[in-house]
Order: structure tokens, then C-alpha cells, then sequence
């Protein structure tokens, strides 16, 4: 059993189950205890109110049953033996129970077990038995009154211990619930508005312990992305330049398909590291997003920066937008680089003679931001797939480092918003829609 909830439950009301079976054997004891003082006490009585044999030789009046504290006679084994030992009396009941000596004794006779009492008078010996099963019977029936109650209560104690279980566990789940909520680049110490118990303290200690380090060491890392990028940026610039200066001047004397094939992957190269760069941006610790940017400033800056790309290739690029600011709260250097990351996804896709179209659009409410080609599209399987970093399709043309919508996705989240790939449905092509991001004049008409 893996559940703590149950296994509690099981063993509580396991436990309180037993426990009253404890009671209720210990009751029965009780009960048959204190039976056995009364019984034997009616015995007793019993032997003594038996009728004497008169002077004149008549016998005196059988006392009536009723005289003997409510048993009855078919109860009772009676006999009478005179001073020689001889058999005087004995009630219906009684057969050939032998004589024993005075006192209590226990007596199994008959297939039954018996409860004797033997006293000698004057002139007789009397003799009074009765079946234990009487005492038995009793002694079980004021068990079961009163502990009758004590089972009535048991589906309220069930419910009860319930009750209890999931008080108790409430600050467990409250933590499986703050980590569950929590996003998976979220490293911050996990914090509760009410008291921990004691006895889970170590483990959320352990916890925020173990993403302290974790935030240390993916600190560590992007400073190392981040500087390892920066670096390596002005010495390909560099080495660019000088392929190009040395292609133009002959100094290369090599087949211009080799040097083109050269200068295409140095291209990506320097791509990557700045993709890189732009990565350890977007991962950055503290983004202030209460800044009010004009979203259509910053659209018709990445389409102006990427319209010679989208002639060189044939490719339309255009902006869809509406006459005026359309003022967003957000970072401006962050929402560049998500909008360029996808306008640049989309040219890469998108074949010659396509087009590539940049929309913001805006309600009362919330301004939306999508980059629409005619590209070839995704895989509806691999839809959710492509953001993760590093990650490219199956069918994936061209060259990439799989981290331009991984990079869009981030800045995204860190502007509340979301990123959504949406196969088109008129024709083929990729519709990227980030969404919603937060108006900053909301209450202007």
C-alpha cells in the first residue's frame, strides 16, 4: 500500500475496531463475573428456603419459584438427603446428580456443566445445581447492552478519523500542490502562508535546499552560455569579414561553391552563438515587464530588420497592424527577440514565393501577436515538441539550432503570456500566436 492516507485510515480504525472487540471481551468478563456473585448468591438462597420435614411427619410447603429471585424451577437441579445419607426430595429436573461436599463447586454432569452449592442443615443436606450456560447467557446479553452504543458510534468515529487523517495531511498536499503548480524553470525556495509542522520541516528544507543548488548551478550555467557567447561573437565577426575580404580580393583561390558552403556554415555558426546569447537573455533571473513599449514599433522594427533577408529569399514579408500605438506592458528587448526569433523561424521554412505575415491585433483586454507563413508546417505530433531546446522535427529543412521558438516560448512565459503553433487550415503553413499580453491602456476606448 503506497497511499500514507489510507495506510493511516486502515491502521486507525484497524486499531479502534480491536480495541473494541478488547472492550467488549473485557465487559463479557466483567459482566459474567459479577453474574456468577448473583447466581451463586441465589444458590445459596435457594438451598436454604427449601422445605423442612415436620414433627408430625408431613412435608411443609414447597416454597414457590417465585420466592427464589425470578429462577426458574426447570433452572435448577434440587435434591434433599435426610441425616442417613437417604434421598428425601428432588425437583423434576433433578436425575442422578451425585452428592458432593459442601460448598461451591463446578460439575460436568450430563453433557452439561453444572454450578453446585452444597450446604448441611439440621437433619439434611441440600444440594442446588444450575447450568453455567444461564450465567453464560446473561452475562453476554448486559455485555451487548452496553456495549450496543459503543459500535453504534463506530461509523462517527470512522468518519471522524477521516476527518482527522486529512487535517493532518493537509500541509503534504499543500506542498504537492505548490510543486506541482510550479513551473519547471522555477527554482525559488517553495514558501507556505501557514505554519509547517515539525515533521515535514526537513523535507521542505531538503527541498529548498536542493533547488538553491539547483538555481546555482543553472546560474552558473547561463553565465557560462551567456559569456562563452558573448565571446565568441566578435572573433566570428571577424573571421566573416576577413572570408569575405579574402573572397573578394582572389586571396582564397578555391572553387566559389567551397567557399559559399564555408561562408554558409560560419553563417550559422555565428547564428548559433547568438541564439545562445539571446537564450541566457531570455533566462535571465529578473525581466522588469511593467514597462508600457509600443508592440507596432517593435513589429515594424524586426520586419524592417528582416526585409532584405525576405527579398534575398523570395519571400514576402509584410505587418498587419492597426493605424496608432498599441501599447503593451512588457520588455522591449525581450519581446524584440521573441518577435524576430519567430519572424526568422518562419523565413527559414517558408519556400520562395511565399509570404510571411507579422499581425498584432488587440481587444479591450489583451493584445495578440502572430507570425503567419506558407510554410510547409509542422507534424501535429510535434507541436508541443519544438519548443523544447534543441529540438527539431523529423522533417526539418534547411539549417537551425532548434532554439528560436524555444527562446520565443520563454520570453513568453515571462510576460505572461503563451505561445501557440497552430497548423494553418486554408492552406499550408505555420501560425505562431503569442498570447495574452497585457494592454497597458486598458481603460481607453
Amino acid at each position: 500500500m503506497k497511499s500514507i492516507r489510507w495506510r493511516l485510515i486502515i491502521w486507525l480504525v484497524a486499531g479502534l475496531v480491536l480495541l473494541a472487540l478488547i472492550a467488549g471481551y473485557a465487559l463479557y468478563r466483567a459482566a459474567r463475573h459479577e453474574a456468577a456473585e448473583l447466581f451463586d448468591y441465589e444458590l445459596r438462597t435457594v438451598a436454604l428456603s427449601l422445605p423442612v420435614t415436620q414433627e408430625d411427619g408431613t412435608t411443609a410447603r414447597t416454597p414457590d419459584p417465585a420466592d427464589w429471585g425470578g429462577l426458574a424451577e426447570d433452572r435448577l437441579l434440587i435434591q434433599r438427603w435426610e441425616r442417613e445419607n437417604v434421598p428425601q426430595y428432588h425437583n423434576e429436573a433433578a436425575l442422578s446428580m451425585p452428592r458432593l461436599p459442601p460448598g461451591f463447586h463446578d460439575k460436568e454432569w450430563d453433557e452439561t456443566h453444572w454450578r453446585v452449592y452444597g450446604i448441611q442443615l439440621p437433619n439434611r443436606y441440600v444440594q442446588v445445581a444450575q447450568p453455567m450456560t444461564v450465567r453464560d447467557t446473561l452475562a453476554i446479553d448486559m455485555a451487548l447492552r452496553i456495549i450496543a452504543p459503543l459500535w453504534m458510534l463506530v461509523p462517527l468515529i470512522i468518519l471522524f478519523v477521516l476527518w482527522v487523517v486529512s487535517k493532518g495531511l493537509q500541509p503534504i498536499s499543500a506542498i504537492s500542490r505548490s510543486v506541482a503548480q510550479r513551473s519547471y524553470e522555477s527554482l525559488s525556495p517553495l514558501r507556505f502562508d501557514q505554519p509547517i509542522p515539525s515533521e515535514i520541516a526537513s523535507l521542505v528544507n531538503s527541498l529548498n535546499d536542493l533547488l538553491s543548488r539547483l538555481d546555482q548551478a543553472a546560474s552558473a550555467q547561463r553565465v557560462f552560455i551567456a559569456n562563452a557567447a558573448h565571446e565568441l561573437r566578435s572573433p566570428l565577426a571577424a573571421l566573416k569579414l576577413q572570408l569575405q575580404h579574402a573572397n573578394l580580393h582572389g586571396a582564397l583561390g578555391a572553387d566559389p561553391a567551397v567557399v559559399a558552403k564555408l561562408e554558409g556554415r560560419l553563417n550559422r555558426l555565428i547564428h548559433l552563438v547568438q541564439q545562445l546569447l539571446d537564450l541566457a537573455r531570455a533566462d535571465a533571473e529578473r525581466v522588469d515587464i511593467e514597462n508600457v513599449v509600443d508592440i507596432r514599433t517593435i513589429a515594424e522594427h524586426v520586419v524592417a530588420d528582416y526585409s532584405f533577408t525576405a527579398e534575398s529569399r523570395g519571400v514576402d514579408l509584410g505587418l498587419v497592424a492597426s493605424d496608432g500605438p498599441i501599447s503593451v506592458h512588457g520588455d522591449p528587448t525581450g519581446l524584440t527577440m521573441l518577435l524576430a526569433n519567430l519572424v526568422d523561424n518562419a523565413l527559414r521554412y517558408t519556400p520562395e514565393g511565399g509570404a510571411v505575415d507579422v499581425r498584432v491585433s488587440r481587444d479591450r483586454q489583451a493584445v495578440t501577436l502572430a507570425v503567419i507563413d506558407t510554410g510547409p508546417g509542422i507534424a501535429s505530433e510535434e507541436l508541443e515538441k519544438v519548443t523544447t531546446r534543441f529540438y527539431r522535427g523529423a522533417d526539418a529543412v534547411g539549417q537551425g539550432s532548434g532554439l528560436g521558438l524555444s527562446i520565443a516560448s520563454r520570453v513568453a512565459e515571462r510576460h505572461g503570456a503563451r505561445l501557440v503553433l497552430e497548423n494553418r487550415s486554408d492552406r499550408t503553413g505555420l501560425m505562431a500566436r503569442v498570447s495574452p499580453l497585457s494592454v497597458a491602456d486598458a481603460g481607453i476606448d
